[in-house]
C-alpha cells in the first residue's frame, strides 16, 4: 500500500512540476508584451499630442501662404 501512496506522490509531483514551469514562462511572455504595449501607448499618446499642435502650424502657415499670395495679385 505504500508503494501505490508512493507511486501516487510521484505521479503527482511529475504532472505538477511541468505545468508551475509552464505558468511562470507564460507570465514572463505576457508581461514582456505588457512592456512593449505600454511603451507603443505611450509613443501614441505622445503622437497624439504633438498632432495638434503641428495642425495649428500648417494651419498658420497657410494663412501666411493665402495672405502673401493675395498681396501679390
Amino acid at each position: 500500500m505504500t508503494e501505490t501512496i508512493l507511486v501516487a506522490i510521484i505521479t503527482a509531483v511529475a504532472a505538477v512540476i511541468p505545468s508551475i514551469i509552464s505558468i511562470v514562462t507564460n507570465n514572463k511572455v505576457i508581461e514582456t508584451k505588457i512592456e512593449e504595449l505600454t511603451r507603443e501607448v505611450r509613443e501614441h499618446n505622445n503622437f497624439a499630442k504633438r498632432v495638434p499642435v503641428l495642425e495649428e502650424r500648417i494651419k498658420y502657415l497657410e494663412k501666411s501662404i493665402g495672405n502673401k499670395n493675395n498681396g501679390n495679385n
